[in-house]
């Protein structure tokens, strides 16, 4: 069990599917570092200029996913939809990377192919949590 489910378990106030909760949380911190390091692997790559659209599709999917997983994570008192709004933009930011390394990912680019792999886990994880959320 992992300290995410542990705590979500255990919250008092914890109330919407837990198990796809759990899941979306830590699909979104899986994600938000992948697409932080693949960012990093694109700029070591001999001609990084060419990158520069994954390099900030990385950044911004990071960026969402992290605040997605922390407004998640609040059990307390939370806004529908704020939740939603939320969940809604952390899927588009992971199709959007994910579109993006999947074609660098089509010439080789091994890092933008497991970048890709994570985030569509992801995009499928927020959407899945969305159904559940009133």
């Amino acid at each position: 069990m992992s300290s995410i489910q542990d705590m979500i378990r255990t919250h008092p106030r914890s109330g919407v599917a837990p198990a796809a909760l759990v899941a979306c949380i830590e699909a979104c911190f899986d994600c938000a570092q992948v697409c932080t390091s693949c960012a990093d692997a694109c700029l070591g790559e001999p001609e990084p200029r060419h990158l520069t659209r994954c390099i900030r599709l990385n950044l911004d999917c990071a960026d969402i996913c992290d605040s997605t997983g922390r407004v998640l994570t609040r059990q307390t008192e939370p806004s529908s939809a704020l939740i939603r709004s939320q969940l809604r933009a952390c899927v588009e930011a992971c199709r959007l990377c994910a579109d993006e390394c999947e074609r660098h990912a089509e010439h080789g680019m091994e890092h933008c192919r497991v970048c890709a792999h994570v985030c569509r886990r992801c995009e499928r994880a927020c959407a899945e949590l969305l159904e559940h959320v009133a």
